[in-house]
């Protein structure tokens, strides 16, 4: 089934907002490189996005899924439009869409699955 395990946050700062869900909440970030920390629970975790041409403009839900090229396939049928197409990262490959109401969101499938 797929669900959100993942939020993407903007960030100016990465070093600030680093610091701060570490110091304030207890979260346990690691660095993917000079612009990108994120936490690595395995529940729903928080990345922190400072590459001003890969950040989105609000926070970014990610939904984790079995089959991506089936959902991408859905996602294009209901006429969203595709922001980003299907890409690799650490972990896994996404891609980016418009909902209906106007709301950036990813689909994930992770490395394995």
């Amino acid at each position: 089934m797929a669900r959100p395990n993942f939020i993407e946050l903007p960030t100016r700062d990465l070093v600030a907002s680093r610091a701060f869900f570490e110091s304030v909440f207890g979260m346990q970030m690691t660095d993917f490189g000079p612009s990108y920390a994120c936490t690595l629970t395995g529940d729903v975790d928080v990345g922190l996005q400072a590459d001003p041409q890969e950040s989105t403009r609000a926070p970014l839900p990610v939904i984790a899924v079995e089959d991506l090229e089936a959902v991408y396939a859905a996602v294009t049928a209901s006429g969203a439009r595709i922001t980003k197409p299907i890409f690799g990262f650490p972990g896994g490959r996404r891609f980016q869409f418009l909902d209906p109401g106007g709301n950036e969101l990813a689909a994930m499938q992770p490395d394995g699955s």
